[in-house]
């Protein structure tokens, strides 16, 4: 299995435009195959030290294999994401994971 977890920080934090635009570009990511799941989130109301609440969105997909998240990272759809949307954020950070052996 492998994890592919992003995590967006809008430049425009108070334009509900942008975040409307960013969500719906994150929801073009549904259709691309092959993956396993996706999650598109929004912080949580946790609120402990340890975690960070200073992210806009997080995008989670989970793929078989890295084969198959290579694919998806040159997937016209992903692509088209990144040229279209990429104007919308500050600060993208990413934590990709294999499980653990």
């Amino acid at each position: 299995m492998f994890i592919h977890h992003v995590f967006f920080w809008l430049k425009d934090k108070n334009s509900n435009t942008d975040r409307a635009d960013l969500l719906k570009g994150l929801q073009t990511l549904a259709s691309v195959e092959p993956k396993k799941m996706i999650h598109i989130g929004v912080k949580a109301s946790t609120n402990r030290p340890v975690i960070d609440t200073t992210y806009d969105f997080s995008l989670l997909l989970i793929f078989n294999s890295l084969e198959d998240h290579d694919a998806y990272q040159i997937h016209p759809t992903h692509q088209d994401f990144v040229k279209n949307c990429s104007h919308l954020w500050e600060k993208v950070t990413i934590y990709d994971s294999v499980d653990a052996s």
